[in-house]
């Protein structure tokens, strides 16, 4: 009977160490194995028989963040036994810092690294979470700290960039690439903020006057350019009426001294004299009794008779 205890008791610790000798390591995952408080080597993704003995996993220090129902973030930090080599996002808390032009303001952060190197981020740095938090957030402030506000509000391309390239320079050295780092909210204080949307009113206002004066100057410009263009117009056609009279009054006299001619009758006097008896017709037809008649009547009375002779012949 003891016998069978005993074999029972040998068993059983053959089975659990046979179950803590087999280690399955997920895809995107690593472990740091050590042996007798050295490291041995780094397990990569599969089955592996590792001495539970001897061998001891070396745990990393990882964070984890979770939003209430209120949309807080909550931060945890926990030992682990695996490393993930998958690209993390730090949510870092609301800090505050100071502009170059003495202007406090409210900052969060997102952190977006990967693991390359399980070693370096194990052996190199104790706490790698922390680390990072902590020179974000002394980065952040040196950066902001040379900037203005206004050019802090409107460039966080570029301070994204400039604190991507200080912490992935920075975080070398433990194994990790920093991809991007993006800034979440710019929070100046509230007075900072009515000033800035007074100032935005003023200048929408601003722009809106602009546009007007703009507008009523551009119809003020179209409006002289057609009045100018319909005098222009109204010139031509008044010299085209000129031209077209005075080209009909040549064809006339041509005409009239054609019909003239052999008579020893002048055309021109013979034109004189019809607007003369045009004339003396337009003063009649007025209805007055009374008819005022040129002092130099008989020039009215030789146009008479010069018709009179162009007609007999």
């Amino acid at each position: 009977m003891p016998l069978i205890i005993v074999g029972i008791v040998i068993a059983l610790f053959a089975i659990i160490l046979i179950s803590r000798s087999i280690l399955v390591v997920r895809q995107a995952e690593v472990v740091i194995v050590e042996r007798l408080g050295r490291y041995n080597k780094t397990l990569q993704s599969g089955i592996h028989i590792i001495f539970p003995i001897f061998d001891k996993i070396r745990p990393i220090h990882w964070r984890y963040n979770r939003a209430d129902y209120r949309g807080n973030v909550i931060v945890t930090q926990k030992q682990e036994n695996r490393i993930d080599l998958r690209e993390t996002v730090y949510d870092f808390p609301r800090q505050n810092v100071i502009t170059s032009d003495n202007v406090s303001i409210n900052i969060n952060a997102l952190l977006y690294f990967q693991i390359t190197d399980p070693y370096k981020s194990v052996y190199e740095i104790g706490n790698l979470p922390e680390a990072i938090e902590k020179l974000t957030q002394t980065s952040l402030r040196n950066v902001i700290g040379e900037l203005t506000l206004d050019y802090t509000l409107t460039s966080r391309d570029i301070i994204n960039a400039k604190l991507r390239d200080i912490l992935d320079d920075a975080t070398d050295k433990w194994g990790v690439k920093v991809n991007r780092v993006e800034l979440q909210e710019i929070l100046p204080p509230e007075e900072i903020r009515t000033a800035m949307e007074k100032e935005m009113r003023a200048e929408r206002d601003k722009r809106a006057k602009i546009l007007q004066a703009d507008g009523e100057r551009e119809y003020q410009i179209r409006v002289a350019e057609g009045e100018k263009q319909a005098k222009i117009a109204r010139a031509d056609g008044e010299a085209q009426a000129k031209l077209l009279v005075a080209e009909a009054e040549r064809k006339s006299i041509e005409l009239i001294a054609e019909s003239v001619k052999g008579s020893g009758t002048d055309p021109a006097q013979y034109l004189i004299a019809l607007k003369y008896v045009s004339a003396f017709q337009e003063v009649t037809k007025q209805g007055d009794k009374t008819v005022v008649v040129p002092y130099e009547s008989s020039a009215l009375l030789g146009s008479v008779k010069t018709l009179a002779n162009i007609f007999e012949k």
